[in-house]
């Protein structure tokens, strides 16, 4: 092996950390090495990760396998004890350039086998900023880290830690950058993003971040947010979303149910009718805006009539983009002690949330044909209008552009220009 082998599971953000150690791993000369990121979300996550782990020892037998991310923080003595792994570490340690030295020098008695601290005692964002993770035309940018909430499905806090901010000056000065070296769309991303800000000096909102990037960045000409919580959006986000093109039509919500006691009993902050509210305002300010959603079927105590009220949120928010996850419990969570609903159900109400969300997506496609959008190019062929819908074109455009395009017609997933 010339250079260390990477296998990435999970969010965005996920991503863009590997896309980091990628850096720090050469940096540090570590080359027979075989690096997993791990994603807990769900137990079939970890699952996939166990999987992957196995599967890549059998391919690169010589190599030292190193295990990180989310699965690997929240039961790190789990996957040491697997035969395939040579260490295991912390979601802290894979940012730091010192980890990456140490295990560069030698396995062999001076590398602790698990290296994992406690995470909630983290208060910094990592400070390991990459310039133009992505494709060509499209980089990402962490913001934040970690989350303060508690829902009682979710052990991704006990992976990622409490809520940590990048500070302003630095983000600004990261997509300055970007912007330099030709990207022409940041997506912001993070874990907790409309957290962002409260554990900075005087508290400011994601809103006065994406005001304060279109300000100091006029070059920037296309600016996404990633998943946020509808609940938390602050006035100056509003503002931006009315008064600011460039910012992009397209908000991708943290919903997860549709019924009021199922979210209570998720322990969420908002009520179905907080949902409906902020989509209708949402689009009020900004007509073409479009809207994805995370939403979990098959919650413990979900009854069927329970259900139907996350089934027809999906026309009452005009949800297009659907990210439907079956319920699995996460051992440590409150709701893996709740009662559980049948598997069957579960499978049954995630495939009928998909169809729906299908739907939506072909009611959206059909009333694109005619209108004609900006399309950011990520490949001669392909791109995404500002509401990041993909569009095929027959004929090459220039890569990592937005061009202007009539939409001729679409298929089941995509438009065609």
């Amino acid at each position: 092996m010339s250079a260390p082998v990477f296998s990435n599971h999970g969010c965005r953000l996920n991503a863009y950390e590997t896309e980091a150690m990628k850096e720090l791993a050469q940096g540090a000369g570590l080359n027979d090495a075989v690096i997993i990121n791990t994603c807990a979300v769900t137990a079939e996550a970890v699952r996939k990760a166990r999987k992957d782990i196995r599967k890549l020892r059998r391919e690169n037998p010589d190599a030292k396998v190193i295990v990180t991310g989310c699965a690997a923080q929240i039961d790190p003595d789990s996957f040491a004890q697997m035969d395939e792994v040579d260490a295991v570490i912390g979601n802290t340690e894979k940012m730091d350039a010192g980890t990456w030295s140490g295990l560069a020098a030698d396995f062999v008695g001076k590398v602790e086998p698990v290296q994992v601290d406690d995470i909630m005692s983290v208060t910094e964002t990592a400070g390991h900023l990459i310039d133009g993770f992505g494709t060509r035309s499209r980089a990402y940018v962490q913001v934040q880290n970690g989350c303060d909430h508690r829902c009682t499905f979710c052990i991704i806090p006990y992976g990622r830690g409490n809520s940590r901010s990048v500070a302003a000056g630095v983000v600004v000065e990261q997509i300055k950058r970007l912007v330099g070296r030709g990207y022409n769309e940041v997506v912001l991303t993070g874990v907790d993003l409309t957290s962002w800000g409260a554990d900075l000096p005087m508290a400011p909102k994601l809103g006065d971040l994406v005001m304060r990037i279109l300000k100091l960045v006029p070059d920037l000409p296309r600016l996404r947010i990633s998943s946020i919580d509808s609940i938390e959006v602050d006035e100056a986000l509003m503002e931006a979303i009315a008064t600011q093109p460039r910012l992009m039509p397209h908000l991708h919500l943290s919903l997860q149910a549709g019924d009021d006691l199922i979210l209570k009993r998720m322990k969420r902050r908002h009520l179905r009718g907080d949902a409906i509210a902020f989509c209708q305002e949402a689009r009020k300010l900004r007509p073409d805006m479009t809207f994805g959603a995370d939403i979990i079927a098959g919650f413990p105590t979900e009854t069927e009539e329970m259900f139907e009220n996350s089934l027809k949120l999906v026309e009452e928010c005009d949800l297009t983009w659907l990210h439907v996850f079956p319920y699995s419990p996460r051992p440590g969570t409150p709701a893996a002690r709740m009662p559980a609903v049948q598997g069957g159900a579960i499978k049954d109400r995630a495939a009928r949330l998909r169809a729906a969300g299908d739907a939506q997506v072909n009611a959206h496609l059909a009333r694109q044909v005619g209108q004609t959008h900006n399309v950011l190019m990520e490949n001669p062929r392909m791109g995404r209008t500002e509401q990041f819908t993909e569009v095929h074109f027959e004929t090459d455009q220039p890569e990592s552009q937005v061009v202007k395009a009539v939409i001729a017609g679409h298929t089941a997933t995509h438009l065609v220009a």
